[in-house]
């Protein structure tokens, strides 16, 4: 049977190695497509790691800062310093924008943060945190920024002083990470031609600007002009406290939202990815239908192309068993074809994928089991044509 089988492949090996190259390529932008959820997912978790923070801390009410905007005041982090448990507390802010770069554009998620504190960069690829506390920035490599360029974020210019990799957005953007000050500044404070106007409105109001009350105006307007806001406070435990408990505290005692490393996993995963996950999910479904497919009518026409052949094999007395399996052995080896080509194309092309991809190995070996099982299941066409061949055939009954 084997020897039959392997017959019939050799009279035909261009077409059977084009259709398994062709079928490969499908196998492997389905193992591309498995490795890039597995890819978000493994982001997700990095991005939770990489902050240092046991605590998230943000506006009540909100799922915040990954999942939806977050607002508040920079000195709450104070308090929260103050509660038991707590063993370091520090402000961070998110901006997802345009970062330019002479004429281009790179597309970034903009971390302000305080050096030395929960949020900072947990290592570099090359060059040095931030010293300054203006107008420098570590970038992660996927921006395409290069070690002591400058880049400009909203009205000001910065230097990369540092490169770090692995540091991306849930949505796979990669994070550009400057001085807490100075991302609140471009997070929150308007334009100058848009506080010019507000100044204006304001001195027209008789209401703000008293005669009788010095210092009024100039007072409200400094207070428009600057911004105390943040979009989360990130918080390390002191040893022996659980997660929960300070959580409750601060739920409790400061009116805002906390959130341990497990339930941010969740909204991250859960939530977010949800969407993607469940797209993924279908394409691998129309990927999986389409090659059974391809399977199915080549190893179809395959059949059609040797009735006389199968009609001569039954006239010697051949066992219609014999017959099904040699073109089940066609089938899977179709398959083993595919599955090889598929992999190493997934393998070679995942590095230039935008996302990041995660290739597991147990992945890989449910696509093998899949695919050998969509060939098995495709071959049973050409298996039932070839089992009713009347034997007459071959003698041109």
């Amino acid at each position: 049977m084997i020897n039959l089988a392997g017959r019939d492949i050799a009279h035909g090996w261009g077409k059977f190695v084009l259709t398994g190259f062709g079928l490969g390529l499908l196998i492997g932008l389905t193992l591309s497509m498995a490795g890039i959820y597995r890819g978000m997912v493994d982001d997700g978790r990095v991005l939770l790691h990489n902050s240092g923070a046991d605590l998230w801390v943000v506006q009540q009410d909100t799922q915040g800062p990954y999942a939806e905007a977050s607002s508040l005041r920079d000195d709450a982090v104070r308090s929260i310093r103050a509660l038991p448990g707590v063993a370091r507390a520090a402000n961070v802010t998110y901006l997802t924008m345009q970062v330019s770069k002479g004429e281009d554009d790179v597309r970034a998620m903009v971390v302000g943060f305080e050096p030395g504190q929960p949020g900072e960069p947990r290592f570099l690829v090359t060059g040095r945190h931030l010293t300054r506390s203006h107008y420098e920035a570590v970038a992660d490599v996927k921006t395409g920024f290069a070690l002591g360029e400058r880049i400009r974020i909203r009205r000001h210019d910065y230097t990369v002083v540092g490169l770090t990799r692995r540091a991306v957005s849930s949505g796979g953007d990669p994070m550009v990470f400057i001085p807490l000050k100075d991302a609140q500044e471009a997070q929150f404070l308007k334009d100058n031609d848009a506080i010019l106007n507000e100044r204006t409105r304001t001195a027209a109001n008789p209401s703000l600007n008293r005669p009788g009350v010095p210092g009024l105006l100039e007072a409200i307007q400094a207070a428009q002009a600057s911004n105390h806001n943040v979009n989360a406070v990130l918080v390390q435990l002191a040893p022996g406290y659980a997660p929960t408990q300070v959580a409750d505290n601060i739920r409790r005692w400061k009116h805002l939202e906390a959130f341990s490393v497990e339930q941010m996993e969740e909204i991250l995963i859960a939530k977010l990815i949800a969407t993607s996950a469940r797209q993924i999910a279908m394409f691998l479904v129309i990927l999986a239908v389409v090659s059974a497919a391809i399977v199915a009518f080549i190893i179809y026409t395959m059949t059609l192309g040797k009735i006389r052949e199968i009609a001569v094999l039954k006239l010697i007395g051949t066992r219609s068993r014999t017959i099904a399996g040699m073109i089940l052995q066609q089938a899977l080896g179709l398959g083993l074809i595919g599955f090889v080509v598929g992999k190493i194309a997934a393998t070679a092309w995942a590095p230039i994928f935008p996302k990041y991809v995660l290739l597991l190995p147990g992945d890989a070996l449910l696509g093998f089991a899949g695919v050998m099982t969509i060939c098995a299941l495709a071959s049973t066409l050409a298996i039932r044509i070839a089992l009713r061949v009347d034997p007459a055939a071959a003698i041109g009954g």
